[in-house]
């Protein structure tokens, strides 16, 4: 069976267009042109991908992405956002909240469905074999790749699939400085100099759930003008 993506805007031709190409990869598409609409099809079809628009009728998309990070059975389900706003601030909230990326308007669709390849690609990687599985500490910390589970100090902390991926590529390679561009392509499976401040807005979200002082981290550091780093050794 294709996976399905759900395509959500009040705008019926972006959505049209969106999904002639996502089709025309070989994506199956669910279509929504309200927040409430968009609800209902994510807990009846539990589509493979969410692209969604921020500013819409009957519940926006921040309110959408709040609600589905809040919900266990959707929370995993990654989000595009589609933001016809040029502001830092709109992109930033939207990735707080849990949106795992963002396109602003107006965007190339083919580069929308690039995208949803690496979302999807990076969501396979994630599924590994218990054969393969791996259990990772340092420190308070315990990330369990198999279970897709963290706890902090025995403490469970949900994470979004972004999140989740820097935090097991940072936790794989203790005091090893990673470069932007690298985490990028490892987390989400793609970079390009449009993402910088996206990452450091993931960093930072990542770093709320697991420092005992973010302003003053113990775990992720900067190396300023290069990337971060993982402090400590793993077992």
């Amino acid at each position: 069976m294709a996976q399905r993506i759900l395509v959500v805007d009040d705008d019926k031709s972006i959505v049209k267009v969106l999904a002639g190409y996502l089709e025309q990869a070989g994506f199956g598409v669910l279509a929504a042109h309200d927040g409430e609409t968009a609800l209902h099809i994510l807990r009846r079809e539990r589509p493979d991908v969410v692209i969604l628009d921020l500013m819409m009728p009957k519940r926006d998309g921040w309110e959408v992405t709040r609600i589905i990070r809040t919900d266990k059975d959707l929370a995993s389900t990654p989000i595009i956002m589609l933001t016809a706003r040029f502001e830092d601030m709109d992109k930033i909230a939207g990735l707080e909240l849990g949106a795992d990326d963002y396109v602003t308007k107006p965007f190339n669709a083919r580069e929308v469905v690039t995208r949803v390849k690496a979302l999807l690609r990076r969501q396979k990687l994630d599924q590994r074999s218990p054969a393969t599985a791996r259990v990772l500490v340092n420190g308070g910390l315990r990330l369990d790749v198999d279970h897709h589970t963290l706890t902090v100090n025995a403490r469970r902390v949900d994470l979004t699939r972004t999140e989740f991926n820097l935090l097991e590529i940072l936790l794989a390679n203790p005091g090893y400085t990673i470069t932007r561009d690298e985490l990028l392509e490892k987390a989400l499976g793609y970079a390009y100099e449009g993402l910088g401040r996206a990452l450091d807005t993931h960093i930072r979200n990542l770093r709320r759930k697991i420092e005992p002082d973010p302003d003053n981290p113990t775990y992720i550091q900067t190396v300023h003008g290069v990337g971060y780093r993982l402090t400590g050794e793993c077992i």
